[in-house]
């Protein structure tokens, strides 16, 4: 199976995610989670749409984000989960739209 590559963009950052089946290891830039996003602020807005469908234990996610400030890039990133999470189960899209997950 190959991985597909989802876009988030917010003003000038642009994230390239990828979703794998696991228990919720979060790499960006092919660091860890923690100290490629030191602010908690930003690692929870990351997680969100996770967290919110109930997905946080059940999958990987590969971040390869560049542009902008470290906020953009989070919300950039957060985007680009929540369209992976829609792909994989349309279902989920009216949850994160109206938590405003799919909003640029």
């Amino acid at each position: 199976m190959t991985d597909k590559i989802y876009i988030g963009r917010r003003k000038t950052s642009v994230a390239r995610v990828i979703l794998r089946n696991g228990n919720g290891k979060v790499t960006v830039n092919k660091r860890e989670f923690e100290k490629a996003f030191p602010q908690l602020t930003n690692r929870d807005d990351i997680l969100g749409p996770l967290k919110l469908t109930e997905t946080d234990d059940k999958y990987d996610v590969l971040v390869n984000v560049n542009g902008g400030g470290t906020t953009g890039q989070a919300q950039a990133t957060r985007l680009g989960i929540a369209r992976a999470l829609i792909d994989i189960n349309p279902d989920l899209r009216p949850k994160l739209k109206i938590e405003g997950y799919l909003t640029r």
